[in-house]
């Protein structure tokens, strides 16, 4: 961590303690804890929840659970957050977490291809979160906006790719690619406004008008 986002992390609120143990045991027990959300991203997330006070979430791509848990704790009573993820290992992970937390009953976690999945949810959502297969990205987004209701919001996240996305590298790789093309499909779909946020490795506010 560069002294910047030292700056960044300790000027942001703490995360609560069951926050902080899911963190530390995705850092501990899994072989890519850099997917986590994490603090800065995780609080933003909360934010973003308590402005929008939104009764219905989609989550695609849950992982060890923190960016789930952590719009679910801004979640209103009543509110209900689908989250989708095809990785059978971490499921139990993610379950303990959700199972300990006293808002943990407003999250709905499907196993499964999001692709096959969204279809079939007989739900219109105010916000949609992506943060799963970086290739598939341009399918996702197709899917949640026909499941988006007028005036709702996507969130995307690592839309900076770590800085690939602007790299002069004639053969990317599958991620870069879906990165770069959903990032293009956005930016000219005339049925949304959007902004690309520095969060982290990256964040796109997507409005569907």
């Amino acid at each position: 961590m560069d002294q910047l986002e030292s700056y960044i992390e300790n000027h942001t609120t703490d995360e609560d303690e069951l926050l902080y143990q899911l963190n530390r045991e995705t850092h501990l027990k899994t072989y890519y804890p850099h997917m986590l959300s994490g603090k800065v991203q995780g609080k933003f997330l909360e934010m973003v929840i308590h402005m929008l006070q939104p009764q219905s979430i989609l989550e695609i791509g849950t992982f060890t659970g923190y960016s789930a848990l952590s719009m679910a704790k801004a979640l209103p009573e009543g509110g209900i957050l689908y989250t989708i993820d095809n990785n059978e290992e971490i499921e139990s992970f993610a379950r303990r977490f959700f199972d300990k937390a006293p808002y943990g009953k407003k999250i709905r976690f499907i196993l499964g291809d999001a692709r096959a999945v969204i279809p079939d949810l007989d739900e219109t959502f105010d916000l949609v979160f992506i943060d799963a297969d970086k290739n598939h990205y341009p399918d996702y987004y197709e899917l949640a906006l026909r499941k988006l209701r007028k005036g709702g919001f996507i969130l995307a996240d690592n839309v900076l790719w770590g800085g690939k996305v602007v790299e002069n590298n004639s053969h990317p790789d599958k991620e870069t690619r879906g990165v770069m093309a959903f990032n293009e499909l956005v930016k000219n779909d005339s049925r949304v406004e959007q902004v690309i946020l520095s969060v982290r490795d990256g964040l796109m506010l997507i409005r569907k008008l």
